[in-house]
């Protein structure tokens, strides 16, 4: 075993001895099957929605001029302030998108926002789509990007999961594409464990949100300039 491999191990090994539970009674209350497959969808706004959307009206000022969104332009209608919006999608077949492709399918220097919802997990190649995705944007553009954290695997065959993200990873990923990106994250034990459980975010106490944990990353944001 590799020197790094081995000092991980026995950090690991301490920190459980620390934290070893003093009863076995615990596991049994935690239910064997989550609540909902579907992210929470089938029973309201799913948890990580709450930090996705948070993000975005955060930075609503970035969402002006003319942007283009994944699937269909739901936040850049809510949050944004844009003359001309475009709808990218992979499907050829789709007839809400004005753009139909890969992010390779982006006119070059065109856009002044791209907003990217949870999609970048389900890409085999990251790094390509963020290039991509860069060079679609007009100089001064934003990318206003979320990936999943901790989550269940998103079902399907023809856009299939391949990567989960953690800041660094996104940090490191983004350098090699932007000069100038912020790179942040959102949750916690709480509602991470409500959304694997598929629990929707009326059925979290509010409160839960109020707080981020750097161990529990639910959801990870990018803010990236060209």
């Amino acid at each position: 075993m590799s020197g790094w491999r081995a000092a991980a191990g026995r950090a690991y090994t301490r920190a459980w001895q620390r934290g070893r539970p003093r009863s076995a009674r615990v596991a049994p209350y935690l239910p064997q099957q989550p609540l909902s497959r579907r992210f929470g969808l089938d029973r309201g706004r799913p948890v990580d929605r709450v930090y996705i959307e948070r993000f975005l009206e955060r930075h609503r000022a970035d969402l002006r001029g003319r942007g283009v969104e994944i699937y269909e332009p739901t936040y850049l209608e809510r949050f944004g302030a844009c003359e001309r919006m475009d709808v990218l999608d992979a499907d050829p077949d789709a007839a809400h998108a004005t753009i139909r492709g890969d992010f390779g399918a982006l006119p070059a220097g065109t856009f002044d926002c791209f907003v990217c919802t949870q999609t970048l997990q389900l890409i085999a190649d990251p790094l390509t789509a963020l290039r991509q995705a860069r060079d679609a944007l007009a100089p001064g553009g934003v990318l206003l990007l979320t990936v999943p954290g901790i989550s269940q695997i998103a079902p399907g065959e023809t856009f299939p999961d391949h990567v989960r993200y953690t800041t660094h990873g996104l940090r490191a990923l983004a350098a090699e594409v932007f000069d100038a990106a912020e790179v942040g994250a959102h949750g916690n034990v709480r509602t991470a464990a409500a959304f694997l459980y598929g629990l929707a975010d009326h059925e979290v106490d509010a409160a839960a949100f109020a707080t981020d944990d750097p161990a529990y990353e639910l959801l990870i944001t990018l803010r990236a300039f060209h």
